[in-house]
Formats: structure tokens, sequence, C-alpha cells
């Protein structure tokens, strides 16, 4: 499968889609802009996924890597696929000194 996702880092907090597309639409056709925003402030966290339509298009957008946008150095890269769900999965018990066996805890 060809990689069509790009990471963009250290964006300057007020990018906008609309910048973004100005930015990499001279690479090629992009079909997903997302900004990573912070669940609970809804501001930006400073970088971005950019999907384009084909492989040619990453490797036009990966030659702005370290180039000035908005006053900031961005950092560009193939985004790194972290599979499909929900996220990162049972983290379980750390140091093991909880859960498991016991009844209520009002019982003691």
């Amino acid at each position: 499968m060809s990689q069509s996702k790009i990471y963009v880092g250290n964006l300057s907090y007020s990018a906008s889609k609309e910048d973004l597309q100005q930015l990499f639409g001279a690479c090629g056709v992009t079909t997903d802009i997302r900004i990573i925003t912070d669940r609970d402030t809804g501001r930006s966290k400073g970088f971005a996924f950019v999907t384009f339509e084909n492989e040619d298009a990453v490797q036009a957008a990966l030659q702005l890597n370290g180039s000035e946008f908005q006053g900031r150095q961005i950092k560009i890269d193939v985004a790194k696929d972290t599979g499909t769900g929900t996220g990162g999965g049972g983290g379980g018990n750390r140091g093991g000194s909880r859960g498991h066996g016991g009844g209520r805890r009002d019982s003691w």
C-alpha cells in the first residue's frame, strides 16, 4: 500500500485548513486536511495531517520540510500508520497494585 498522508509539525497555532491547502495545493490534489486540536479548548496543537490523492504529491510535499511557513520552520514527514481502531487499548494495571479480586471497598 502506498502512503499518501503526511505529518506537518511546528505549525503556527493560527494556521487554518485553507492556509495548508494553499501551501500544499502546489504539490498535488489534497483529499483531507486535519489540524489536530486540543479536545478541551479546541485550540490547535501545532500539527496536522494532510492526505494527498497520490504518492507523487507526497514526494513533492516532503521537499518543503524545513521551509518557513507563517514565521515557523515546519517539519514534514510521511505519516506513520497507527492502524485502525480507537487507540492505545487496555493499559491495565501498572505495577499490579489494583484490580482483580476483593469485593466491594465499603465491605472492609
